[in-house]
């Protein structure tokens, strides 16, 4: 039986959990170099009896809103396109025939052709200015010898040890017809490479670079250039901070970079720099609200850097002026954006907006009169109706610190009486809620809560970002004290307003956001019930066993062998004794961020408590949920969790 979500269900129907998988997820925006054209990539779940994946194609619209087609097709998805720099092409990345490999598709018709043929496959790739080369990221494979010994199970692994780099290649899109472009190698040795950027004359390029590779290692990024003809690398930047994202000015005369605190730390404060390449000397642009900026691109004039950040709920663009003057900002409404880039030479933005009530869309603007135009309606047929209203709360947590909140309303509110109220709270712990479509694919599908008649506060704790960098830092040492108070205080305010009902509160979170609903399920009883998303339940062994061992020293300002206290101090682990809330856990077997075992130990703790639980285990998957119908079942089994256990039959 197939089972293919397409957005077309009436907009008088009840939001339920099998209709937010019919929205469509958008991204990879980019205007033509002559702005009148856009593309973008369209994600929808395909759920057969063989098949539980997400397949991604390219679609293209031209700017004047004439509506859009679909550039790509097939079984197998095509992702990341990019404009050659004379608009007549578009490469992309696909797996279709093996490995995701780079191709390229005539953007006025034709088939595509597929430009290389690596055995391990492209991560990410840019053309060149004059448009004759694409450069690209690719791992290491396996040696001759590794992949004999592999083949005849004489494959014992020393753990620590010969890792797999990433590294720069350059490859001509000029090659014969049914004939492989020949990739040259441009990086060797024992580093990795990450973000990288061409010089306008094409004879550069800059690129960030980690001693190892994997995500624990981001705090030792440097940048060193390479001549793209003789590959010779040089040393660039190189400090106790991390210094990433390199883009050259499309005169050739700076080069952009994005810098961390020295030394850098996992909450991550950033600025932008430059540096005049002339004589070398690096200067510091305007310090941003957030500094947590993401260079989207130079402008034309390279006399200033388009960025972008979170600003409490929603999104913030703007230039920043090379001369270090204060941020100009663009009006995008009381809106999200995303996928947010500049065509070449910078002329126009593209990007997706979307709000509580509207569903993601793409947008282009013309920059030197802006106003974001929608573009194409690849979610129409969703509507606004049956949506439960949101709208940001704030309150004071017990130390008197400010803190702010997304409430949805239940459908059908009537001001006067309680409902039955969820909590729910985010990871990282630097993540944060935004105003994004509130029917979008979750694990926590607000819209259908808020149809079966709960009421969805989503907190925006300290340790969030979009509220700067004081209050991002004032979880340091202290997960599960005051950012506790600051949910709990969410929780009251709700009750004292008369809203929620202090009988029927429930509670969940993923990650951090698991962390904490651990946390909670061991510091007091007043929630019926809570769920569990992969979690971080014992912060000594998490510590031991994740793929970022360094996160919680940097937390804690200590290793667990120099001081345990606060390991111990800090996990629900430590503290489960006398739990009773019934909790349902939901887990990626194949999570490395925050393994599995550490469901496993509170599962167990548990159970052998008699306290009411119930684990689920999803083969394949990470830290995320990556199949769809695992997302489906995930969410499933939290709408009836809460449902069983609040007495909400509505």
């Amino acid at each position: 039986m197939l089972l293919v979500f397409s957005a077309v269900a009436g907009a008088s129907e009840p939001w339920t959990v099998e209709k937010m998988m019919d929205v469509k997820t958008i991204g990879n925006v980019q205007v033509s170099p002559d702005g009148e054209k856009v593309h973008f990539t369209v994600t929808r779940p395909v759920m057969t009896d063989e098949k539980s994946e997400y397949l991604t194609q390219i679609f293209l619209a031209r700017t004047g809103g004439s509506g859009s087609v679909q550039l790509t097709r097939g079984e197998k998805s095509s992702t990341n396109p990019c404009w050659s720099p004379d608009g007549r092409q578009i490469a992309f990345t696909s797996s279709r025939s093996g490995k995701n490999n780079i191709w390229i598709i005539p953007t006025d018709g034709g088939e595509a052709r597929r430009l290389t043929d690596l055995k391990m496959g492209v991560n990410r790739f840019r053309w060149s200015p004059d448009g004759s080369r694409i450069a690209f990221v690719s791992t290491d494979g396996k040696t001759d010898e590794e992949e004999k010994k592999s083949k005849g199970k004489d494959d014992a692994r020393l753990v620590g040890h010969d890792k797999k780099m990433n590294h720069l290649w350059v490859v001509s899109v000029k090659c014969a017809s049914g004939e492989f472009a020949q990739p040259r190698r441009l990086t060797e040795g024992n580093f990795s490479v990450g973000g990288f950027g061409w010089s306008a004359d094409c004879r550069t390029i800059a690129f960030s670079h980690t001693p190892e590779p994997g995500s624990d290692h981001w705090p030792k990024s440097d940048i060193s250039t390479v001549e793209v003809e003789t590959g010779s690398v040089s040393g660039l930047l190189t400090s106790g901070a991390a210094e990433v994202s390199p883009v050259y000015s499309p005169d050739g005369k700076w080069l952009a970079f994005v810098k961390s605190e020295d030394p850098a730390t996992w909450a991550s404060t950033n600025d932008v720099y430059a540096i005049n390449l002339s004589n070398g000397s690096t200067q510091p642009l305007a310090r941003t609200f957030d500094r947590q900026p993401g260079i989207i691109g130079w402008s034309a004039e390279s006399n200033g850097l388009y960025c972008s950040e979170s600003r409490g709920t929603l999104t913030r663009i703007f230039n920043l002026p090379l001369d270090g003057k204060q941020p100009e900002y663009l009006d995008i409404g009381e809106r999200v954006a995303g996928s947010i880039s500049l065509n070449f030479p910078a002329t126009h933005l593209g990007l997706t907006l979307q709000s509580t009530k509207t569903p993601v869309e793409v947008f282009t603007s013309a920059l030197k009169k802006f106003s974001p135009v929608k573009q194409c309606n690849v979610n129409s047929g969703l509507s606004s109706d049956g949506l439960g209203r949101t709208e940001t709360v704030n309150w004071k947590s017990r130390d008197g610190l400010a803190v702010e909140g997304l409430l949805t309303y239940p459908v059908g509110y009537e001001k006067g009486r309680s409902y039955p109220l969820l909590l729910v709270i985010h990871g990282g712990p630097t993540g944060v809620f935004r105003q994004g479509y509130i029917a979008s694919q979750s694990v926590y599908p607000v819209a259908a809560f808020a149809a079966e008649g709960f009421a969805i506060l989503r907190c925006n704790i300290r340790g969030s970002s979009g509220y700067g960098r004081e209050f991002r830092y004032a979880n340091y040492g202290d997960w599960g004290g005051m950012d506790y108070q600051d949910l709990m205080t969410g929780v009251d305010h709700l009750i004292d307003i008369g809203l929620a009902d202090p009988e029927r509160l429930g509670v969940m979170g993923w990650s951090y956001g698991g962390y904490m609903t651990s946390w909670i399920i061991s510091q007091t009883k007043r929630f019926k019930a809570a769920s569990i998303g992969a979690p971080v339940t014992n912060l000594m062994s998490f510590t031991g066993t994740t793929d970022i061992p360094s996160f919680i020293p940097d937390y804690f300002g200590t290793e667990f062998w120099e001081d345990p206290a606060p390991y111990r101090d800090h996990s629900a682990m430590f503290k489960i004794s006398g739990a009773t809330t019934p909790s349902l856990i939901q887990h990626g077997e194949k999570d490395i961020r925050v393994p599995f075992g550490q469901s496993l130990e509170l599962y167990n703790a548990l159970k052998r408590q008699n306290v009411e639980v119930e684990m689920v285990a999803y083969p394949r998957e990470g830290h995320g949920l990556g199949e769809p119908k695992h997302r489906l079942d995930c969410a499933l089994r939290n709408m009836d969790w809460f449902k069983r256990h609040l007495n909400n039959n509505r």
